[in-house]
């Protein structure tokens, strides 16, 4: 007898199609039969060992979150309730260019220090990987949810190259070609880039085509964070279309939004020339957050000249008087590249967590409202924080448009990602809420979304683009990673005030056919594992 019937649940299959009432079994991580109207039609009801009655709740394919910053938080934290809670059965990692593998120790020590803002330094990690198939096999010890990875191109970057503004050798690119190609021989679903973020941003587009024609040989995607999401946001999607065009690569856009005053309402241009692009045979995705706040580091915001050399050498040039007066000067009055080419504006900066805790109480106000409480300028509190927290400061950015957002997630090609960052004590309340709040906010309340075409964007769409056969739909003989929610109730515990409350709505979550969430509790099962790259 299998091993489980979901009873009587409105089953939204992922195809974007009508929900029906159904009857769905599962036995050994599939699922083996779906009896749709069993009850009306008078047939024989499929017998399992465990009967869940699903009256009242909605069955979708479990949520696949398309940019997570979980790469040391799912080693770090088995509980991962911060997704498992949500719905999210898989997560892409090794985003915006900068993750853990592959890695030597030097470079291991550098993208440690580079990126504690978005996972903590990890000293509570055993580091015992270097590449990207050791990272895999990691993560194939069980976590709470199953995780596909991205080759971080900074990372790559930094290994072959290091922190120098400069044009790769030919010796370098090959060796950076190499790399790439290993990882995703290892298991790898893609290419990441943050292209306002050091190293990578120091690649010309040459270089990163060559790259790409790599990522496109083994059926890979590109996940660009581009070079601008404010002055120039157009031309640097444009920039994207055009390189991956050129290598044949399939490409997903990052966190596709148009944020700053200069982008007010414009959403319909960029959605447009994806359009033109899709229509000449591009392959084109790219994924969203509901919200319109930006998540990030307050070192990110600096020149990229300020960051040549790596971390000690920004502390460096951040403790120098004259050397901080330009980063200042082209912070406010030039806008810096970090900032996407917009002068920064004090007032929009949350600090939203530090690594050092006697720091507590930036956290939550701007940095404006910090420097007005001590009679300073804004500049002498950000260049404080970041020298005193040795770069740790996370911040929301204050500079998205509703219009824009509702605009973007209604395309065809939009899926759900929450570029969520746990680390902080006021964290973007993205990092607990996204899906749920797709479901109760955009699909329920404003209708922006209806259920059936939001449950596909946020499952068989991710699904495809990750190239994932079984996955993303209910359907015999696809992995029963599930989500029972209910329609009426759904939404986002999260909230700015209080980031890490969990959603409500959503009682059962099954990650291979095991609950990782019953009854709305988070249960002790690690069946989450490693989603390798499928063989072209």
């Amino acid at each position: 007898m299998e091993e489980l019937v979901i009873r009587d649940a409105d089953v939204v299959d992922g195809s974007g199609a009508p929900s029906y009432r159904a009857d769905v079994v599962v036995d050994r991580g599939r699922i083996v039969s779906v009896v749709k109207e069993a009850a009306a039609a008078g047939c024989q009801r499929p017998k399992a060992v465990r009967e869940l009655d699903a009256e009242g709740l909605v069955l979708s394919p479990g949520f696949i979150d398309m940019h997570a910053h979980s790469d040391l938080a799912v080693l770090r934290d088995p509980d991962h309730s911060a997704k498992a809670a949500q719905g999210v059965t898989l997560e892409v990692l090794g985003q915006d260019g900068l993750s853990y593998a592959p890695v030597d120790d030097r470079t291991l020590a550098e993208v440690r220090r580079a990126i504690t803002g978005w996972n903590g330094y990890g000293d509570d990690i055993d580091f015992d990987w270097r590449s990207v198939g050791e990272y895999l096999d990691r993560l194939d010890r069980g976590i709470a949810v199953n995780a596909a990875y991205l080759i971080p191109q900074g990372t790559v970057r930094m290994l072959a190259v290091g922190w120098e503004d400069r044009e790769a050798t030919p010796q370098e690119l090959d060796r950076m070609r190499q790399l790439v190609a290993e990882g995703l021989e290892q298991g790898a679903v893609g290419m990441s880039s943050g292209l306002t973020y050091t190293p990578g941003m120091y690649a010309k587009d040459a270089e990163l085509t060559e790259l790409c024609r790599v990522v496109a040989s083994y059926g890979g995607y590109y996940c660009p964070h581009h070079r601008s999401y404010g002055a120039g946001a157009l031309e640097a999607y444009e920039e994207m279309v055009e390189l991956t065009r050129e290598a044949g690569c399939s490409l997903h856009l990052a966190h596709a939004t148009m944020n700053f005053g200069v982008n007010r309402g414009r959403a319909p241009e960029l959605l447009t020339l994806l359009d033109e692009a899709l229509a000449a045979g591009a392959d084109i995705t790219l994924d969203t957050y509901p919200y319109t706040p930006g998540c990030t580091t307050l070192a990110a915001m600096l020149p990229s000249w300020a960051s040549e050399g790596g971390p000690e050498a920004i502390l460096k040039r951040l403790g120098d008087e004259e050397t901080a007066a330009r980063i200042r000067h082209g912070l406010e009055v030039v806008g810096s590249d970090g900032c996407h080419g917009v002068p920064i504006e004090w007032d929009t900066i949350e600090i939203s967590g530090v690594s050092d805790p006697g720091l507590g109480d930036f956290v939550g106000r701007t940095v404006q409202e910090s420097a007005d409480l001590r009679g300073e300028s804004p500049w002498t509190t950000a260049r404080r924080l970041l020298v005193e927290d040795r770069l740790g400061p996370t911040i929301l950015q204050h500079v998205g448009h509703e219009e824009n957002v509702r605009a973007i997630m209604r395309h065809r090609v939009h899926t759900g990602g929450s570029d969520g960052i746990l680390q902080g004590a006021k964290p973007h309340p993205r990092a607990y809420g996204t899906f749920p709040h797709y479901l109760g906010h955009y699909v329920r309340e404003l209708g922006v979304l209806s259920l059936e075409e939001c449950v596909a964007h946020l499952t068989s769409r991710p699904a495809a683009r990750l190239r994932l056969p079984d996955r993303g739909l209910v359907r015999e003989g696809y992995r029963a990673d599930l989500v029972l929610f209910d329609p009426g109730t759904v939404a986002a515990g999260s909230t700015y005030e209080n980031p890490r409350a969990l959603p409500t709505g959503i009682p059962h979550v099954l990650v291979d056919g095991r609950f990782v969430i019953e009854d709305g509790r988070r249960t002790d099962v690690l069946a989450g594992r490693a989603v390798r790259r499928s063989p072209v």
